[in-house]
């Protein structure tokens, strides 16, 4: 099991992620996977068309610094990395991440050779960002596991994977990653639109989940809980 996770989250120039995903799917993900890295999930945000939304694992921090400095210093990227770099305003919304025991991290995603066999990605992605006072995360995580995460499985949502801070030393400063923060992120994944819908609903009608495990999650986040809408783009592992 990969132990570290980036969630990368970039803002574009207008009109630029259909050329970035063209790019992406073309040319970066088989180099980066056989450097032992994983493209767990690509995705356009819903809310945001100059948005890009991707996370990528290693199986631990040294495994990432070393992946990376060979990515990024590879005849690929030489070649590629000034057009990609092209398409974007900002690539350092950057969350460094690890897993919450519990749930283990995108177990559902296709293989690789599913995603070439299919060619689709079908599914709506909920990413959920809770910012945290430091220190508080394993507190945080404990409530989120024991409380609501049951909540929301009964509600009928595929949780896919449940992440923390990573504090360590980021070992590739080429790349910055938003240091001092502290997070929970989660990821669920429905069929659609429609599914999401319905899930929502049962969600309101819970009474345990709006009167107490959400009120009591949402007063120890230092703001609004973040909530992003994703689709997967054709090549993302991470789908229904």
């Amino acid at each position: 099991m990969h132990t570290v996770f980036e969630l990368r989250r970039y803002r574009l120039r207008p009109g630029g992620r259909e050329a970035l995903i063209g790019l992406f799917d073309n040319e970066f993900i088989e180099p980066q996977e056989a450097l032992g890295m994983r493209v767990e999930g690509e995705f356009r945000d819903l809310d945001d068309p100059d948005a890009f939304v991707w996370v990528r694992s290693f199986a631990d921090m040294e495994a990432r610094t070393e992946a990376l400095k060979s990515f990024y210093s590879s005849a690929i990227w030489k070649k590629h990395g000034p057009a990609a770099n092209e398409t974007m305003l900002n690539s350092d919304n950057v969350l460094l991440l690890k897993p919450v025991g519990g749930v283990m991290p995108f177990s559902h995603n296709r293989a690789r050779k599913e995603e070439v066999e299919q060619q689709e990605a079908e599914g709506l992605v909920i990413a959920t960002i809770c910012s945290l006072a430091p220190g508080t995360e394993d507190e945080f995580a404990a409530l989120f596991i024991q409380e609501a995460l049951p909540v929301l499985q009964d509600a009928g949502a595929r949780v896919d994977a449940v992440l923390v801070t990573e504090r360590s030393t980021n070992g590739f400063p080429r790349l910055p990653v938003r240091e001092g923060e502290t997070v929970l992120v989660w990821f669920e994944c429905h069929k659609d639109e429609a599914g999401l819908a319905r899930y929502r609903e049962r969600l309101g009608q819970n009474a345990k989940w709006t009167e107490e495990v959400y009120p009591r999650m949402d007063g120890q986040c230092w703001r609004r809980i973040e909530v992003a809408r994703l689709t997967p783009t054709p090549r993302s592992l991470c789908t229904w």
